[in-house]
């Protein structure tokens, strides 16, 4: 089997995997959640509008101020949002599952052996020490 042809089949069972399952119902749900995508839709206007604004040369310092509380009111009740957060919560999970295989074939391409014990590695280089 050539390795396009596995890559395919690993897709395919990542799409097979609950993780994967989880986070694409989640997506749906909040997708058609009218409350949080008109949130979300008045959440990116503001912050629009908030750009325009800053790129005045006379800027309304007044509506900066209000425009930056309402984008956090706005932000704040959209990430506490129930649906929000079980959609947060399996990104991280296939984010997680996605850092492991992309590690898992790293290693391998830098000639380690692919059943090594993965790292608690968080996927981000800035905060990591190096890979062993």
């Amino acid at each position: 089997m050539d390795i396009i042809k596995m890559a395919r089949e690993m897709g395919k069972a990542i799409q097979q995997d609950e993780n994967y399952l989880a986070l694409m119902k989640a997506k749906d749900v909040i997708d058609n959640d009218e409350v949080l995508q008109k949130q979300i839709s008045e959440f990116n206007l503001k912050k629009m509008d908030l750009n325009q604004e800053l790129g005045k040369e006379d800027k309304d310092q007044d509506k900066l101020t209000s425009l930056d509380r309402e984008i956090k009111e706005l932000y704040q009740s959209i990430i506490g949002n129930e649906q929000m957060i079980a959609f947060n919560e399996a990104k991280q999970a296939i984010d997680t599952m996605m850092n492991q295989v992309s590690q898992i074939l790293m290693l391998s391409v830098n000639g380690q052996d692919p059943d090594t014990e993965l790292s608690s590695c968080s996927g981000s280089c800035s905060s990591c020490s190096g890979c062993h």
